[in-house]
C-alpha cells in the first residue's frame, strides 16, 4: 500500500506560517509524486504550562486550516480534544486525530467516527500496541470506515520516553495503516522548565526504525525555524530538512 506522510506545524500560530508550510509541502509532494498531509492544531489543550500558547481556538482555527486546504489543495488533518469538537472538524479536516492521552475516550471516539472522516489514534504513553485493538474496536463499532493508529513511545520513568518498535508489528495486526509520530516520540515532556523538551537530532533514525518494523505512515512536525516555536521546537524537524528525509523514505 501507498505511504502516508503528515506533516505541518505543531500549532497554528499565524496564517503566515500556515502558508510558508503548506508551500513546501505542496512542492515536495510534486517533486517526489507523494502526497502529504498537511497538519496543524486549533488549539493545544494539553500544554505544559497554564501560561503556554495554545493556538486561535476552534472557529478561527478551522477557518484558516480551511483556507490551507483550499489554497494549496492539501488534506488537513487535525486534532480534537472534547466529543463536541468532532463535527465541527470534520467539516474542515480530512483526517480527525485523537491525542494519545485521550485514546480511551469513548464518546471522543464515536463523535469522531461518526464524522466520517479517517480517525487516526494515537497509541497513549502508557499502553502497548495490542492494547490499541479495544479504541479501535470503539471507532469502528462506531461506524468509522478508516482508522490509522500512531506509535508516539511510552513513558519512561521521569520526563522521557522510549520506544519499543514492537508494538508497530502488533498494531499493524490491528490495522493497515500504522503511523510513527517521527518528532513527538523524541520529546522529554515537561523537562524543560513549565514546557516539553526533546532531542530532534534523532527524528531520522525513528523514521528510519520505524520503517524497518513495517510502519506505513510517518508523523513530522516541522517549523521553519523550530528554536522559536510556540509549541514543541525541541522535538520538530526544521522544514528545511523534510525533503530529504522524506524523499528517503519514498525510495525505501
Amino acid at each position: 500500500m501507498d505511504k502516508v506522510f503528515i506533516a505541518g506545524p505543531c500549532v497554528i500560530e499565524s496564517a503566515e506560517l500556515l502558508d510558508t508550510v503548506a508551500a513546501r509541502l505542496a512542492a515536495i509532494g510534486r517533486t517526489l509524486g507523494t502526497e502529504i498531509i498537511f497538519k496543524a492544531s486549533f488549539d493545544k489543550a494539553n500544554r505544559t504550562s497554564i501560561s503556554s500558547f495554545r493556538g486561535p481556538g476552534i472557529d478561527k482555527g478551522l477557518r484558516m486550516l480551511a483556507d490551507v486546504r483550499s489554497k494549496w489543495g492539501l488534506r488537513i488533518l487535525t486534532d480534537i480534544h472534547e466529543a463536541w469538537q468532532a463535527a465541527p472538524a470534520g467539516e474542515v479536516a480530512d483526517v480527525i486525530q485523537i491525542p494519545a492521552f485521550l485514546c480511551r475516550q469513548t464518546d471522543l471516539l464515536i463523535a469522531a467516527a461518526k464524522t466520517g472522516r479517517t480517525i487516526n489514534i494515537k497509541k497513549a504513553q502508557f499502553l502497548s500496541g495490542a492494547d490499541m485493538r479495544y479504541p479501535y474496536e470503539k471507532a469502528c463499532d462506531a461506524g468509522a470506515k478508516e482508522i490509522w493508529l500512531t506509535e508516539r513511545g511510552n513513558i519512561y520513568g521521569y520526563n522521557n520516553l522510549v520506544v519499543d518498535f514492537r508494538n508497530i508489528a502488533d498494531m499493524l495486526r490491528i490495522a493497515r495503516t500504522v503511523v510513527m509520530d517521527c518528532t513527538h516520540s523524541v520529546q522529554r515532556p515537561g523537562a524543560a522548565g513549565g514546557k516539553t523538551g526533546g532531542d530532534r537530532e534523532f527524528v531520522p533514525a525513528m523514521a528510519r526504525a520505524a520503517r524497518a518494523f513495517g510502519a506505513n505512515g510517518f508523523f513530522f512536525e516541522v517549523h521553519p525555524d523550530p528554536d522559536r516555536a510556540l509549541s514543541d521546537g525541541p522535538n520538530m524537524l526544521r522544514l528545511d530538512d523534510l525533503e530529504g528525509l522524506v524523499a528517503s523514505l519514498v525510495r525505501d
